[in-house]
Parts: C-alpha cells; structure tokens; sequence
C-alpha cells in the first residue's frame, strides 16, 4: 500500500478520534498540572522572630479569580476555555498559574483541530515544564497524525514527536498522583497512567511508520493497542501496514481482521486488506522473525 494512501486515511480520522483519545486527559491535566495554593504565613513564631516558612508571592486577588473561572469551567467548554485562557497569559505573562493554563489551551485547540494554535501553546507549555505528560503526548500524537511529507519541517516535526512521547514514557513509571487530585482514586490513577502509556506509543509508532522503520512500528503499535481500553482503529490498521512491509502477512491479517471489528469510518476497508492479506500469507511464507 502507497504511503500517501495511508496519509490520507490517518489525516481524515486524526480529528474524529480528539474526543475518543483525550476528551478525558484534560480532566487529568486539569490537577496534575494544577499549582497548590499559597501556603499560610507561620503565625506561631514569637514576635519580631524570622518566619520558619518560606516567602511566598505576593497574591492577586484579580489574578486568583480569573483563573478560578478558568480552571472552573466543563470540559465541553472549548471555546470558552481558549477565549479565556488566551485573555488570562496576556493579561498574567508572569503568573505561577501560566504552565498550567497553556496545558489546558493545547489540549482545548486539539479537540477544536486549530493545530497552529496548539502547537504554538504546547511549546510554552513544555518550556515551562518539559515533563508536562499530557502536552508531551497529545503533542507527540497528532504531528505524525498531520504529518505532511511536502512540509520543510516535516522531518523536524517527526523528530520532536519521537522526543516528546519518548520522554513522557519516560516519566509515567514513576509519577506519583499529586496531593491536588482528591477526586481520583490511586486506581482511577493508575488506569490513567496506563492509558497515557498506550496513547504515548500509539504516537510514537505512528512516527516510526512515518519514518518508515516498520520494526519499530510493529513494536511500539503493538504495545499501545494492548493496553488501551478502547483500542484506536488506525493503530491496528498501520499495524497490518507496516506488518505488510515486513512481509509478515498472518500478523497483517491479524491486525486488519482486529481493526475490521471496530465499528467506524475503517471497517470496509480493513476487512478487504485481512483478505488481501490472508490471500498473501496463503501463498508466500512467512519470513523469520
């Protein structure tokens, strides 16, 4: 199968799987990215004594409310969320609450496919904090999905999404569930970890497959469509592709035959590439693996 095919296909479902993938990362993000509250001034200390607690920035109380409102609003509130948060880094350049308000902003812009807007945010979200999971991901994921082989960055673009989900797995093993998510459970967490996991290599398969190392998609596919809950169907479709180029034609069937049961925009199409591919594998055998 052409290259181009398969871009055409990943560009026409990159924007329909947003709410699937990560309509509930930014609940996520939302308090792990969240900074803590300005911690009391020690009032035991004896009179005229040095404060034992460390100095914390003067508050604003204008600047608490606005991100307040912000941080307060549903996460179907899309368009609410960038007017606000856009208003809220020009108005606060230099606000503790920024990191988390652009990490809010990437995740809002993907869902309504503005990708300029998002990577622009995502940037500053990273250079504020570069372990900041759901940027990393959600970054990593959709540049390969948009990925344009025309772009005069399109080899850069793949480069940084290889970096971004390579250092997100990275963290996940060992991140901990900050003190702020009273509302999620250790297990609900420990669910999500796994979820970001699969989402990471899910992207960084894809960006393997763009570079044409079809091992290493095998690989890192392989690793996201078995963990994830709700397994993407292009993850299993690039799969039986990249196993194609591998002329490994039982795990093509195998993984076409596996997107084919997924109800959606794919089903037609991956049933007739499980044939072709039963059809192969009947006829050639299989290399060593």
């Amino acid at each position: 199968m052409k290259l181009r095919s398969v871009r055409k296909i990943l560009s026409a479902f990159a924007g329909v799987l947003a709410i699937v993938l990560f309509g509930s990362s930014s609940l996520f993000a939302q308090y792990s990215q969240t900074p803590a509250a300005p911690a009391p001034a020690d009032k035991s200390a004896a009179p005229g004594a040095a404060s034992t607690t460390p100095a914390t920035p003067k508050v604003d109380p204008q600047e608490e409310a606005d991100y307040k409102t912000f941080f307060e609003l549903k996460p179907e509130e899309n368009d609410k969320r960038i007017d606000l948060g856009t208003t809220f880094v020009v108005k606060y350049p230099d606000s503790r609450y920024d990191e988390a308000v652009y990490s809010q902003l990437t995740v809002a812009e993907y869902k309504k496919q503005e990708y300029d807007k998002m990577y622009a945010d995502a940037n500053k979200a990273v250079a504020l904090n570069p372990d900041d999971v759901t940027v990393l991901i959600i970054t990593g994921w959709v540049l390969p999905h948009t990925y344009n082989a025309d772009d005069p960055q399109a080899d850069a673009k793949l480069d940084k999404a290889e970096k971004f989900e390579k250092h997100a797995l990275e963290i996940l093993p060992t991140m901990q569930k900050p003190a702020a998510m009273t509302s999620m459970t250790d297990d609900q967490f420990a669910k999500a970890k796994i979820e970001y996991e699969s989402q990471a290599h899910s992207g960084l398969g894809l960006v393997y497959f763009r570079k044409q190392n079809y091992d290493g998609a095998v690989v890192e596919l392989s690793k996201g469509v078995s963990t994830a809950s709700s397994p993407d169907p292009t993850d299993y479709y690039v799969l039986g592709v990249s196993y194609g180029h591998l002329d490994r034609f039982p795990e093509a069937a195998d993984a076409y035959t596996k997107c084919a049961a997924i109800p959606g925009g794919l089903q037609a199409r991956c049933k007739q590439q499980a044939d072709d591919a039963k059809q192969k594998a009947a006829s050639k055998p299989a290399p060593p693996k």
